[in-house]
């Protein structure tokens, strides 16, 4: 097996969990400028878990929610340098809702869609990010424009879609075909992610199919429903659960393994020691 590169967990529910307000539409960004320390010490604990990617807390600063959108993006860049992170991931999201696929501005509007994520990535890329992540695209064509804009910055750029929280958004024959896309327009890397831990074995296999032995590829799931097990709160066992299907993507061929929404530090420390020894066998 190829070596796995593990990646960390999300901020949003991990800000909700340690009691940081995070009120839409703003969302996990308001915590850049009430709960900065909060900020920086999710990335160290992640750290500390065995994460070697590092999501910079940069999903929600546009210029339409954020007067000093650019100020807290460089801040979210710096909050994770802080915490000790080497390699460090800006994230680039959908302009709108991440779970409206028919919101995204993507159709009738291409040109002012890449200038939006061109205006993020160019600031991301100034204050020094190892790579892009733009992630949580329930819209391909809008995924794929950002992606582009990202590439053409000159920094190695991974992309990622979503099915949604109850994976029907997309199905795993168009994030194929979207994977496909975006190999031709220059992403180093294609995931999937916030979908529910037990159905995405399936978007993985795709992936393995549309890309494999191509580009990395890979996937970070969120947690499912609470009365799954996996996450949302300190379930014995839930780490280890979420691991348990983390190694049935690996055997599918994925190589970028982290924690979406409701997982922590605890999943993101299981998917170390279970994982680690497929890094060590290569």
């Amino acid at each position: 097996m190829s070596p796995v590169t593990i990646l960390d967990g999300p901020m949003g529910t991990e800000l909700l969990a340690r009691g940081v307000p995070t009120p839409l539409p703003g969302w996990s960004a308001h915590a850049l400028e009430s709960a900065p320390e909060v900020v920086r010490e999710i990335h160290r604990a992640y750290r500390e878990a065995g994460a070697e990617i590092h999501t910079t807390n940069t999903f929600r600063t546009r210029p339409v929610l954020f007067e000093d959108w650019e100020a807290l993006a460089r801040r979210a860049v710096r909050l994770a340098r802080e915490g000790g992170v080497e390699r460090v991931a800006g994230s680039i999201a959908p302009i709108e809702d991440c779970y409206r696929p028919d919101l995204s501005p993507a159709a009738k509007d291409p040109s002012g869609t890449r200038a939006a994520h061109r205006a993020l990535a160019e600031v991301l890329a100034d204050e020094g990010v190892d790579l892009f992540l733009c992630e949580t695209f329930p819209s391909t064509a809008e995924g794929l424009l950002a992606a582009e804009v990202a590439v053409a910055t000159g920094i190695e750029t991974w992309l990622s879609f979503t099915a949604g929280p109850e994976a029907d958004l997309l199905t795993p024959a168009e994030v194929a075909a979207a994977a496909r896309e975006a190999r031709e327009r220059g992403v180093a890397a294609v995931l999937v992610n916030c979908i529910p831990a037990r159905v995405t074995l399936a978007y993985v296999e795709a992936l393995a199919e549309a890309v494999g032995g191509v580009l990395s590829f890979g996937a970070y799931a969120n947690a499912g429903h609470v009365d799954e097990g996996m996450g949302w709160s300190a379930v014995p066992g839930a780490p280890d659960a979420y691991a348990d299907h983390a190694e049935s993507w690996v055997r599918a061929g994925a190589t970028l393994i982290g924690g979406c929404c409701g997982t922590g530090a605890e999943h993101v420390a299981a998917l170390a020691r279970r994982l680690g020894s497929v890094r060590r066998s290569d």
